[in-house]
């Protein structure tokens, strides 16, 4: 039966009901045509399924700032193809992912989800992104469509951008990845483009469906359809559900011809043929046996691969037996930051950190660890290791949501203290209060900060005792924002460690607006002591000065890097450049780990032996930097954003709407064009990465206007990885380009003295530009072959007719 004989089975209402989600993540099911429901699931960097729950833990992959700085399609398609037996043994269908907006400033908030100030490299890691995870039956949704590339005002802000800025940068990221790789669904955005918001935008139509020929299903960014009116356009989903702007509305304006049953149909249509791939649609299956890979092991290596070696002044690899002493520094060197904030989180069942991974890597070693400088801001959850549940005595602790007049409506046994409810069973909407019980066994003595992180007002209880009753206001109007990175409350006690305190927490449930109310967040814990920040810098000095090598990994945290808010510093938190410094000048073989997952700013990176740039690095992130540090794996990374050496160097940084305004006005002069234009010089350009070897690139010559030859040879004494980067240039061109713009790359892995002739595919609208279309110019191309964007001993000329 084909999908147009189902769909003449359906009432109006039928057809109307699902194209609005049931609940949070799933979709409506109709048994009597065989379609079940479809699960949806966060999942650019994990899937989280469809309960935030630590009871059911995630792989945690590198963010896709590691991802994209492999410059690897190779190891795009195995992340998609890991992503989807994720989604598969959490039986969800869809995961959305890959976040492919643009980096087009540092500052933005989502930048560590996204991939690159490159539309290119973005388009290629993108588009085999998406076929590794739908080649396994599973749905991949390219995010967010379009120039959705900041988080102030993201529920409301108008950008303002000109056609061939669109075309040629922010659709040209996802264009790929629907006209190659068949992405099945694409997401809308919640911005407005020139006007127009996402969910009720022409661009929905065109390019995507006219000119690139997308047959599947637009779902909207969660709360982002806001009227009947999007219904009018390609707008096919609606999510979350089931209460939402279409629904009865809908129904009402087909019935009085306000929106035509036809356009009703279409949308039905795509959502069956989507249910069809997914195998949710009786008589439909997904691939039957799907490859057997170890997602653990796939994390260390897609971590390494993305770890970028910024500066090396001959100190690493380290050699494992001449290390007898190693000063491990900074809070992210124990407390690492593998995820950035916000719905990409996921919970992973362990995660290991710089200090775990050296500790495991160097049995023989005297490994020392100094705090340094504290990086966190707000609650920390308590480590479940020192929780017991007063219910079980079991580990833990026990929860409950209650009503007005006390009742219990809802009560679980939790495993953490950090707890999102987004979708599930709890009935949050219908409760009035939260409570949370613990046993809390304290290992060091001393006075803490105990308090929650939510939103309303609460209530802290030690051993029977209120100790503080406030409430917590969310900063800003972004509900992501405040479900998901809210405001703390806390409360000075004195503990001894060992000595065991019963912790009880209430809370009084605000009432959340714009499809959130019947989600909720609370994380319950201790907030940093740092009562004398220079004591843990001199601690740290002197640890360092002993060791034969000090690390000290800096960073930030879910704080810092999150949805719902753009950052205004590109400055690490803390006093953490003050530490580099005075290690450093303690050791002169001081080597510093980045763990941030955006540019930052380095004010000491000529001051240090070497620097690595890790990003977020996943669950297995001290392992894959041992592997790096300890020269068993090469790091793989190029940077596919430019970092400065100031903010204010930064060409493009502005994210803040004006008027409800974001004007893109530099055009398509963003990332490293911006700074090509500006003259400027950054810290560290776009495609920059050492390795441990060295390379000799030779005969560059171009094939066709398609690809280019070239011969690469590795010249040092160890294997090693190298990326080949190829831009153009045209000087003398009548139309407003870039100086110069990636055109294509490729991975090349030899062998110590080992050459070979490599041929590099170039991007397909490489030599046109958008003029009412694509419009090829005439003339002579200068096309380029190196290391980086300002690397580049290779040239030659190609005549465009």
């Amino acid at each position: 039966m084909n999908f147009d004989d189902l769909l003449g089975r359906l009432t109006l209402e039928e057809k109307v009901r699902i194209l609005t989600g049931q609940d949070f993540w799933s979709t409506h099911a109709l048994p009597a045509i065989g379609l079940r429901s479809m699960v949806l699931s966060d999942g650019p960097s994990g899937v989280r399924g469809p309960v935030w729950d630590e009871r059911d833990p995630s792989l945690n992959l590198p963010s896709a700032t590691a991802l994209s700085s492999s410059w690897d399609v190779g190891i795009a398609h195995r992340y998609g193809v890991v992503s989807a037996l994720e989604a598969r043994r959490k039986n969800v269908d869809v995961v959305l992912g890959p976040t492919i907006n643009l980096h087009r400033s540092p500052l933005g908030g989502r930048h560590f989800e996204a991939f690159s100030e490159d539309p290119v490299l973005t388009a290629e890691l993108a588009a085999a992104y998406v076929a590794g995870v739908q080649e396994l039956g599973v749905g991949a949704t390219p995010k967010h469509y379009v120039a959705n590339d900041f988080e102030t005002d993201r529920f409301t802000a108008n950008v303002v951008v000109d056609e061939r800025t669109l075309r040629e940068v922010y659709l040209l990221a996802f264009e790929k990845a629907v006209t190659e790789s068949k992405a099945w669904l694409v997401m809308s955005a919640y911005n407005s483009i020139n006007g127009a918001t996402a969910s009720e935008n022409d661009l929905l139509e065109t390019p995507l469906n006219t000119d690139w020929g997308f047959d599947g299903v637009v779902v909207s960014d969660w709360t982002a359809v806001r009227s009947v009116e999007s219904a009018k356009h390609s707008q096919d989903l609606a999510m979350p559900g089931p209460i939402g702007a279409w629904g009865d509305a809908l129904l009402q304006a087909v019935r009085s011809g306000e929106v035509k049953e036809d356009a009703i149909d279409r949308k039905v249509l795509r959502i069956l043929a989507l249910a069809a791939r997914v195998g949710a649609l009786e008589g439909h299956e997904k691939p039957a046996d799907p490859p057997q890979v170890d997602g653990v092991a796939f994390t260390r290596t897609a971590a390494a691969e993305g770890t970028v070696l910024l500066r090396n002044q001959t100190a690493l690899p380290w050699r494992s037996q001449d290390l007898t002493k190693v000063a491990v520094i900074g809070h992210n060197a124990r407390d690492a930051r593998t995820q950035g904030g916000g719905s990409a989180t996921v919970i992973p069942s362990s995660v290991v950190s710089p200090l775990d991974g050296l500790r495991a890597a160097l049995p023989n070693a005297e490994i020392t660890y100094s705090i340094g400088a504290v990086v966190q801001e707000s609650v920390a959850e308590l480590a479940p290791a020192t929780m017991s549940n007063p219910q079980t005595g079991e580990r833990g602790a026990h929860v409950r949501f209650l009503a007005a007049d006390g009742s219990e409506l809802y009560a679980e046994d939790r495993f953490s203290s950090a707890l999102v409810y987004l979708g599930g069973d709890a009935p949050i909407a219908e409760s009035a209060v939260f409570e949370f019980r613990t046993t809390w066994t304290p290992d060091e003595s001393g006075a803490v900060q105990l308090g929650f992180a939510s939103v309303g007002r609460g209530r802290i209880f030690a051993d029977g005792k209120l100790l503080r009753e406030d409430t917590a206001v969310p900063v800003g109007t972004d509900l992501g924002a405040a479900l998901l990175s809210p405001p703390s409350i806390s409360t000075p006690l004195e503990v001894t460690a060992g000595r065991p305190i019963d912790i009880h927490i209430e809370l009084d449930l605000p009432k959340l607006e714009g499809g959130l109310n019947n989600a909720f967040s609370i994380t319950v814990g201790i907030e940093p002591a740092n009562d004398d920040p220079q004591a843990l810098i001199d601690e740290a000095v002197a640890a360092a000065r002993d060791a034969d090598v000090a690390l000290v990994v800096v960073g930030t945290n879910s704080k810092v890097e999150s949805e719902g808010y753009d950052r205004t510093s590109l400055a690490l938190p803390g006093r953490q450049d003050d530490l580099v410094r005075a290690v450093a000048a303690a050791n002169p073989r001081t080597v510093v780990v980045v763990n941030a997952g955006s540019p930052v700013l380095l004010p000491w990176r000529d001051d240090v032996a070497a620097v690595l740039a890790t990003y977020f690095g996943g669950q297995e992130y001290g392992n894959a930097l041992s592997d790096v540090l300890l020269g068993q794996v090469e790091p793989g990374g190029r940077l596919p954003t430019t970092w400065p050496r100031e903010q204010d160097d930064v060409p493009v940084i502005d994210v803040t709407p004006k008027d409800g305004v974001v004007r893109y006005d530099e055009g398509v002069h963003i990332g490293y064009r911006a700074w090509l234009k500006a003259g400027a010089e950054p810290a560290y350009e776009f495609g920059h990465g050492l390795g441990y070897t060295t390379w000799e690139l030779s005969g560059l010559r171009a094939n066709d206007p398609t690809s280019v030859a070239l011969t690469v040879r590795n010249t040092g004494d160890r294997a090693g990885k190298h990326v080949v980067q190829v831009y153009v240039e045209r000087p003398d061109s009548t139309v407003d380009r870039p100086v110069r713009w990636l055109a294509g790359f490729a991975v090349v892995r030899l062998d110590a003295g080992q050459a070979r002739e490599i041929t590099v595919n170039l991007h397909n609208h490489t030599f046109e530009h958008w003029q009412d279309g694509w419009t090829a110019d005439p003339g002579a191309f200068t096309i380029r072959a190196g290391s980086s964007v300002s690397d580049l001993p290779l040239s030659t000329e190609l005549q465009i007719r």
